[in-house]
């Protein structure tokens, strides 16, 4: 072999060489491919969630029918009325898209992610997402500008028609897109909802509607030359009044060629507004829009390819050793499950009933830990959830029993706690706090406090948070939130403590040191019962006890593992046609490859281990202790777990607990409350610009006083109920975790959220008050008071709504576009256009309940 590098290099060898070191290519894909690659994606992503794309679309159409119906065949010589119509609807379609900004937000993780292993270009994802967005946006440009546009009483025309409907489809598109750009450049929703929504207002005020272009400030405007609203609303109205119907000298008798200086009817009207004549501005906003399409979707790739707010991960590895090892022995309870049986109703025929556990029996003692395993779809997780009282659909066959006795659902979770897969907690409380929130109100009020701490001090320690107790949890690693989310059900001093998955997404390394704290958890006197999916050998070795099930929901193993695994492997090896465990190999994949569930390609076994186990030696010593006094017999040693009260903690202490963590969050989420502050002031100084030479005493100034109140208390209060609904749905899941535990009550959790919002709510609308009243030429400490605390309502009302819409509704985007829907009927109905007088009685009602009516003069 040696003898054969001396001889000459054969000349295959050396294409091989060439043709193989080739440097490989940063990206797998072309352009072109990458691109369509993730336009299939991201069409499959926004049309599969049906809540998000049927809201759009009836909000679409509700708004839509609302317009029509409340300027049903206006007076085209109402030019106020024609310009509001055409306002509100590019204001309503350009606020709808800010309801992506939670999705965008949300798949930025994602791309940071895929973006730093290659997976595609930043310009494909851009192209891509941008793309994705046109069937949507031509469907709601073509619902609403068609029930708009006829109804309403538009010019007759076909050409015209798609010129309108032309205009909205490109107007809806570059606001997507901007809402986009912006998803990009903020650092997290707290700072980018409230932006959208101010931008927004900027595109508005600028746009020539509420206040004309003859009335904007030379050194403003600018603005108004680069809005894109000003250019859609320009071309909508010269494509109206510059049409043939408009477009002549007589019209309803009146000669306006003669009358003003031969200017024709369309032209007359079009300098009311100060709006340009020519119909090439019809071309020119068409092509504005574009074009300012074209830079957002650039700025978003500049800012996704060059800006990064990736959290660091500051894992925490170290082993830190426990000086004092010997902790308080707890009693426990034994937890047993007797022949169960879990139904669901079978989605392709309801009538049919799916088994998805099949007569399952098992148990867990004190100071062990019993793993459930399986392969996906054996049922591990639905077992654990069942046990510990989780499942509120289906139906349940079987005992559940504690000590013995069968439990009560109250009984369950008062005194098991159950750590999730998805590792969710308030994450403005420090590590210390999150855990005595749970002591204080999962521990009965009957135990003296001072214990209530020293359980939190033995959780930090048995879980080695020490170095960290006193950090926020916001930025914790995933190794780090595993642990608290572990310490927060020990905190609570359960008898038997679930863990779902409590490895997941961790490395091996992080594995092990998670799973040393639950054995420490197990030697202190708790039951341990743990679903987990391919430990490594080291972890498995932790275990003390084994429940295998197969797909299907059948038990294949029950039993002590031994020392290092060596009943299970004995076991196994004596099952006909089972091969040996391989040295150095892991026992919990052989096992599993065993059964048919690991990921060998091998040949299965034709062995039905399910019936080899309950011929078995371990169902037979399984039924034995079963039949034991405390696992299915009431024993005389151990008390019946019955508890009187639905909640352990007293109100006094709820009330205490909750309202002040969530006082605290607020102090501690700045994105939030310092940004909605320094809005209010830049909004406040933007309106002084405006209208700080306003003379309110003319037609004109007097009317664009009264948008400029409008806007104020609009986009104000539209800010809050945006800016709220990202907290609100973030903290709704930590909400739902403790409910299922019969933390607090829900009351006092509204009571929280609600008491939080009142100082910061006033506290923006006075800075805002404070530099706009005087800066805008309004005169009189009283009025200003009065003003100010409409104004501040006025917030607080839209705030307490974003709430109810973030809890009640499945997700944020569904919030918002609901939110949407609602306001843009309060927007409607205000009035300010139409004006109260103008609104159809049959909508005189919704005029009555608006609450957005109320700051206005």
């Amino acid at each position: 072999m040696l003898s054969a590098l001396d001889a000459p290099h054969a000349p295959e060898l050396l294409q091989n060489a060439t043709e193989n070191m080739k440097p490989m290519p940063v990206f797998h894909q072309s352009f072109l491919e990458s691109t369509l690659t993730l336009l299939r994606r991201q069409l499959m992503i926004t049309y599969r969630n049906k809540p998000f794309v049927c809201g759009r679309l009836a909000m679409i159409i509700i708004m839509g029918l609302l317009y029509c119906t409340t300027f049903y065949q206006f007076d085209p010589t109402q030019m106020s009325v024609v310009m509001g119509v055409v306002f509100s609807s590019i204001l309503f379609l350009s606020m709808g898209q800010s309801s992506q900004i939670p999705t965008y937000m949300a798949e930025r993780d994602i791309f940071y992610k895929q973006r730093g292993a290659n997976f595609f270009r930043t310009a494909s994802y851009v192209l891509a997402t941008s793309v994705s967005q046109i069937p949507l946006a031509i469907a709601e440009a073509l619902i609403f500008g068609t029930l708009i546009y006829w109804v309403c009483g538009f010019d007759s025309s076909v050409a015209k028609f798609i010129i309108f409907l032309v205009v909205l489809f490109l107007m809806n598109l570059a606001m997507g897109m901007w809402f986009f750009f912006l998803s990009a450049v903020g650092p997290n929703t707290n700072v980018v909802t409230p932006l959208g929504m101010v931008s927004t207002l900027i595109f508005i005020i600028f746009a020539g509607f509420v206040v004309t272009k003859s009335q904007i400030p030379d050194y403003l405007i600018w603005a108004h030359w680069i809005s894109p609203m000003s250019w859609s609303l320009r071309a909508l109205a010269i494509n109206q009044y510059r049409s043939d119907t408009f477009d002549v000298c007589v019209y309803d008798g009146i000669d306006y060629c003669s009358e003003y200086g031969g200017l024709t009817m369309g032209e007359y009207y079009l300098g009311l507004f100060g709006i340009e004549t020519e119909k090439s501005w019809v071309a020119y906003g068409i092509i504005y829009t574009i074009v300012i399409y074209v830079v957002f979707m650039f700025l978003s790739f500049l800012a996704l390819e060059f800006l990064r707010y990736e959290a660091p991960e500051n894992v925490d590895v170290s082993e830190k050793t426990v000086e004092d090892d010997s902790y308080t022995l707890v009693k426990t309870p034994k937890n047993k499950g007797t022949d169960l049986h879990y139904f669901v109703p079978d989605p392709k025929n309801p009538k049919q009933q799916l088994e998805l556990l099949k007569g399952i029996n098992g148990y867990a003692v004190p100071g062990s830990i019993t793993a459930l395993m399986g392969s996906s779809g054996a049922g591990k997780t639905t077992l654990m959830d069942v046990i510990a009282g989780r499942k509120t659909g289906g139906k349940i066959m079987g005992k559940i029993l504690l000590n013995g006795y069968e439990a009560s659902d109250l009984a369950i979770r008062r005194s098991t706690g159950y750590c999730e897969q998805m590792d969710v907690h308030s994450e403005a409380a420090t590590i210390r706090e999150a855990l005595t929130f749970s002591s204080f109100l999962r521990q009965d009020a009957s135990i003296p406090d001072a214990k209530k701490y020293d359980s939190v001090n033995e959780a930090i320690e048995l879980l080695g948070l020490e170095d960290i107790a006193d950090q926020i949890i916001r930025g914790s690693s995933v190794e780090q939130m595993k642990r608290l989310t572990i310490g927060v059900e020990l905190a609570a001093q359960p008898s038997v403590i679930f863990l779902d998955e409590p490895t997941s997404g961790l490395d091996a390394r992080s594995a092990k040191l998670i799973m040393d704290g639950v054995r420490k958890v197990a030697d202190s006197g708790r039951t341990i019962i743990c679903t987990i999916h391919q430990p490594s050998s080291e972890v498995f070795y932790l275990f003390d006890s084994l429940l295998l099930l197969k797909r299907g929901g059948e038990t294949v193993f029950f039993g002590d593992l031994g020392k290092n695994c060596r009943n299970l492997i004995d076991y196994f090896e004596n099952i006909p046609g089972v091969v040996p465990l391989p040295k150095g190999y892991n026992p919990a994949t052989w096992m599993l490859e065993c059964i048919g569930t690991g990921v060998s390609n091998g040949a299965a076994n034709p062995t039905n281990f399910v019936e080899y186990f309950q011929s078995s030696a371990y169902n037979q010593q399984l039924q034995t202790n079963m039949a034991k006094e405390g696992i299915t017999v009431p024993s005389p040693d151990l008390p019946e777990m019955v508890f009187g009260k639905k909640r352990a903690a007293n109100s006094l202490t709820q009330m205490k607990f909750v309202v002040w963590r969530y006082i605290q969050m607020y102090w501690r989420t700045p994105t939030y409350n310092l940004t909605r502050m320094y809005l209010a002031i830049f909004l406040a100084l933007l309106f002084g610009l405006i209208f700080v030479d306003a003379d309110y005493a003319s037609y004109s100034g007097l009317n664009s006083g009264v948008g400029m109140v409008f806007m104020a208390a609009l986009f104000n209060s539209m800010m809050a109920f945006q800016s709220v609904l990202p907290l609100s749905c973030s903290e709704r899941a930590s909400f739902y975790r403790e409910r299922a535990s019969q933390t607090y009550n829900a009351f006092w959790y509204f009571v929280g959220s609600s008491v939080a919002e009142i100082p910061y709510c006033f506290a923006s609308s006075l800075l805002f008050t404070v530099v706009f009243y005087p800066f805008v030429g309004f005169q009189g400490f009283t009025a200003a008071v009065i003003f100010w605390l409409i104004l501040s309502l006025t917030i607080l009302m839209q705030v307490y709504m974003g709430m109810m819409f973030a809890y009640a509704l499945p997700s944020e985007e569904v919030a918002a576009i609901i939110g949407v829907l609602i306001n843009s009927v309060f927007i409607l109905f205000m009035g300010f256009s139409p004006p109260a007088y103008a609104i159809p009685s049959g909508y005189k009602w919704l005029y009555t309940i608006s609450p957005l009516k109320f700051p206005c003069p």
